[in-house]
């Protein structure tokens, strides 16, 4: 059995699609009975339950000999990242070690190392759940997307809309910092096939597609997939610092300075090949990607 936290995600669900593909049992942690109906209808077991609480954890992680762990946060104060994110995960690996889970696979995030971990909380909470895994005892599989695109959601979702929409197309900073999109369903197919890989086990994998590009290319490729040709304008990071500050009192807010603080850190890329050479797996152009969200 296979247990997915993070399942109602926006990747949860490709991962769960690939794996119940392959009629794998699979169990998924949920909220409350209503979130876990589509997965369900996929053959899911569902349990209710919470990342903040380790009762309901030890009952999901019963039975199951792999969990695949999804859950973080993108918004919120220290204390939330810390309760959801690092303790949650430190409570989860108590009872997978208790269980005698086999393997456990996490979701980290590309740009998290020594240098960065203390650059924001998302940072922190992230370098500090890999700590939690690398040092439990168990067999484990980390992998660090770069930017996931996909339909209907995520970050791609927000960027078409601004091409769209927008009368002219925001460019933070200088725009030549490097992004390296991955599409969703070559993330699933990652973890998919990291559940037995026996050569993959206590290695951490940085997940990137295969073409790179500066975020001025990015925008002009998005806005010719689009069909648009509304002009570019670069905002510096000071200027949006002071914009953030004020929409970060709205609930969803489009832009944190967090968000900006990562994104001025520096590319976002993958530093050598280990995923494609160990996983040989097929992997979705950015024009391709581009393609399928218009």
């Amino acid at each position: 059995m296979i247990l997915i936290t993070g399942a109602t995600g926006f990747v949860g669900p490709r991962i769960v699609h690939a794996l119940r593909a392959e009629s794998r049992p699979v169990r998924v942690l949920v909220r409350d009975e209503a979130a876990g109906e589509q997965l369900r209808n996929l053959g899911c077991e569902t349990v209710v339950g919470d990342m903040t609480d380790p009762a309901s954890l030890r009952r999901a992680v019963e039975g199951c000999d792999t969990i695949i762990h999804l859950v973080g946060l993108l918004t919120g104060k220290p204390e939330d990242f810390e309760r959801v994110m690092s303790q949650g995960t430190r409570d989860l690996v108590a009872a997978a070690n208790d269980e005698g889970v086999r393997r456990f696979i996490l979701m980290s995030a590309l740009g998290i190392d020594e240098r960065t971990k203390d650059l924001v909380p998302y940072y922190r909470a992230k370098w500090e759940m890999e700590q939690t895994v690398k040092t439990s005892g168990l067999e484990h599989v980390i992998f660090r997307p770069s930017f996931i695109f996909g339909p209907g959601g995520g970050a791609l979702a927000q960027f078409r809309r601004i091409a769209k929409l927008a009368p002219v197309t925001p460019i933070i900073g200088p725009g030549t910092q490097r992004i390296q999109p991955i599409w969703i369903d070559d993330v699933a197919a990652y973890f998919a096939a990291a559940v037995d890989k026996p050569e993959v086990a206590n290695r951490t994998f940085e997940l990137g597609g295969p073409d790179i590009v500066t975020w001025n290319e990015f925008w002009s490729r998005l806005k010719q997939a689009l069909g648009t040709r509304r002009p570019s304008v670069h905002l510096p990071f000071r200027l949006m610092r002071i914009q953030a500050a004020v929409l970060e009192r709205l609930p969803k807010p489009p832009v944190t300075r967090e968000q900006l603080t990562m994104l001025e850190a520096g590319d976002n890329v993958v530093s050598n090949t280990d995923a494609v050479d160990t996983f040989g797996l097929p992997l979705v152009t950015l024009d391709e990607q581009l393609r399928r969200s218009v």
